[in-house]
């Protein structure tokens, strides 16, 4: 295989591991928690920003032709953990101002107003991240490691794996913990997970603080391979291509975000491209939206479930039976349902 052919299948591998952290967190708040978060891409954009301002030094220094805030040169991977917990901190903050008074419709349509006015912010202000210009020559963490591109890209290829695989790992514990039952008892009827006793506030906020971090984590990896980052790259159309993508692939199941993300944002963008030129310049392009819509309208329409659906979850009818813990985990469950199908 040629060095222009790994070249190119490495940074397909770089991107699907991207998508596919950015999918699980979305997954973990629309698919288990029942939040609709339209303004998820801020969150992988202020991880991205986060890691490029930690990570580029000194914006006054002689020849520099950015304008940016901060301007630290922090080793590797100290701008990745930082990033997570600047993205945890700004979702628990807007989280604090809007699930407590806004609800489903609302709560999405003031996410989506989020993000066009993070969007305008940052490109007006040309103080923060260098404007509608954006911020480039990020530094690359592996850059001392080999001098071939090629082999940089596989290199990098192996570290967004292996942070692809502790965020699935996490998100999977989450899911199968008591913890994840709880969120799902939200997601299906927070009246119901109200009257037995959970703080619905407090679950809507952790699921909005973990969410957001995985999403700066994605957009940390994603800047540190591209190098640089500008308003144009998180575009609110990007956040329907992630819900996208978990609607094939099947809302709240652990295997649906990674097929998803694999099948939409890798496939099927990355396939469009091989589509003849015909018409005006700007059909064939428009042709990935028009396609990931009618996508998305089809499954809506016939899969609703996605490709790998939700699996049902029940407890085993020995732990109703044979102890006492597993008779109170059951009739929770029992009265949850209960209240949920009133």
């Amino acid at each position: 295989m040629s060095s222009a052919w790994q070249f190119y299948i490495a940074t397909l591998v770089i991107y699907s591991f991207v998508y596919i952290i950015a999918a699980s967190g979305l997954n973990l708040q629309f698919g288990v928690a029942g939040i609709y978060n339209f303004a998820y891409i801020v969150f992988q954009a202020a991880g991205a920003y986060c890691t490029a301002v930690l990570s580029l030094g000194n914006p006054h220094a002689s020849g520099s032709f950015q304008s940016y805030i901060l301007g630290l040169s922090l080793p590797f991977p100290i701008p990745l953990v930082i990033s997570a917990l600047f993205a945890g901190l700004l979702g628990v903050g807007l989280g604090a101002i809007t699930i407590r008074r806004l609800r489903a419709d609302y709560l999405a349509i003031v996410m989506l107003v989020i993000s066009l006015i993070a969007t305008a912010v940052v490109t007006d202000a040309s103080g923060l991240f260098n404007g509608a210009t954006g911020v480039s020559l990020v530094p690359q963490p592996f850059a001392s490691v080999t001098q071939s591109t090629t082999a940089y890209n596989w290199i990098y290829a192996g570290y967004a794996g292996a942070v692809c695989l502790v965020v699935l790992l996490a998100v999977r514990a989450i899911i199968r913990s008591p913890l994840g039952r709880s969120l799902r008892c939200v997601r299906e009827n927070e009246n119901a997970a109200a009257a037995l006793g959970k703080n619905v506030a407090a679950l809507r906020l952790f699921v909005f603080g973990v969410g957001g971090a995985i999403a700066g984590i994605s957009g940390s990896v994603l800047v540190s391979f591209t190098q640089a980052w500008a308003p144009s790259s998180w575009l609110y159309g990007e956040t329907f291509v992630l819900f996208t993508a978990l609607i094939v692939g099947g809302v709240g199941s652990n295997l649906g975000p990674i097929l998803g993300a694999l099948l939409v944002p890798v496939v099927l963008a990355e396939g469009s491209r091989y589509i003849p030129q015909f018409g005006s310049p700007t059909l064939v392009p428009s042709l990935e939206w028009i396609l990931i819509g009618l996508i998305l309208i089809a499954f809506l329409w016939f899969w609703p479930s996605g490709v790998v659906p939700e699996p049902k979850r029940v407890f085993p009818k020995s732990w109703s039976r044979g102890s006492a813990i597993g008779a109170v985990l059951f009739e929770d469950t029992r009265a949850a349902q209960g209240l949920s199908s009133r």
